[in-house]
């Protein structure tokens, strides 16, 4: 995910996240041209009016320097700083751009960030400290008191339950904190899954060896099958040297697969495959 937003991508997250508007409404509800407001939101727009800027952030109710990507606040593009009560370090810290405030702000904003941070503070604080060593003295001397009585063995069902049940604080905790970032991870991961910085869905290997033997069953020749394998594996198939690909030719040389299939055994050297030249661009 980019650190700041675009101002195209501001555009866009006003209208589908804030307002649920396709370009046709807002053009509707603001005046403005489908196309125009169409514009805005791709990446090669040139610039936009004056009259736009102003439309557009009175009908948001931002500022307009938030749309332009002045300030990265909608509603409080004034706040003092001292109302934020903040520390000298992490003013420094959020100014100094080493790390994400964007996505900084998404984890302090998501609905169970509450939940982390209290959990944290009970964990520092050590405020269940003394339930959580109270109930292991009892479970402790639970299991003390039946070992000397019965002599049931240290791995009796129910000695080795009583030892299991005693919770080590750190790893207690650690879990609880653990569960909570997962969760709030989770969720961002999945806002931004279609981001354009966002790695596109990688095809399973299962997915290849599929689309792999279609293409062999199909009959396809041998170029056609090592094209749809750099297709499915995103190998760019003009940067493949003629060696690679005469070695590809001798491991398809191999299948039963195809129906007509040249066979390289014997041969002290495949012929060399010579990709055709790309035209250059004037």
């Amino acid at each position: 995910m980019y650190a700041k937003l675009t101002i195209p991508e501001r555009l866009k997250d006003l209208r589908v996240v804030d307002k649920h508007l396709t370009l046709e409404q807002l053009a509707e509800q603001t005046g403005l041209s489908k196309s125009a407001l169409g514009k805005y939101e791709t990446d090669d727009y040139k610039d936009i009016s004056p009259f736009a800027i102003a439309t557009l952030a009175d009908f948001y109710g931002v500022s307009t320097d938030y749309l332009m990507g002045l300030t990265e606040n909608k509603n409080h593009p004034n706040t003092e700083l001292q109302s934020l009560h903040l520390s000298d370090d992490m003013v420094e810290l959020l100014s100094s751009g080493k790390i994400n405030n964007r996505l900084l702000c998404e984890l302090a904003t998501h609905p169970n960030f509450r939940r982390l941070m209290i959990d944290m503070e009970i964990c520092i604080d050590q405020i269940a400290n003394m339930r959580v060593e109270q109930m292991n003295l009892v479970m402790e001397a639970t299991r003390q008191s039946i070992l000397s009585k019965y002599s049931p063995g240290e791995d009796d069902l129910y000695v080795r339950t009583l030892e299991l049940g005693q919770v080590q604080e750190s790893d207690f905790y650690s879990h609880v904190m653990h569960d909570d970032l997962d969760s709030i991870v989770r969720d961002i991961r999945e806002a931004h899954r279609k981001d354009k910085t966002t790695a596109d869905p990688q095809p399973t290997l299962d997915d290849v060896k599929e689309k792999f033997e279609q293409a062999l069953q199909q009959g396809s020749n041998e170029e056609m099958v090592i094209h749809e394998f750099c297709d499915r594996l995103q190998i760019p198939f003009e940067k493949i040297s003629s060696e690679d690909f005469s070695a590809f030719l001798r491991i398809l040389s191999l299948s039963k697969m195809l129906k007509n299939p040249n066979n390289m055994r014997g041969k002290t050297k495949p012929q060399p495959y010579y990709a055709p030249k790309r035209k250059k661009r004037r």
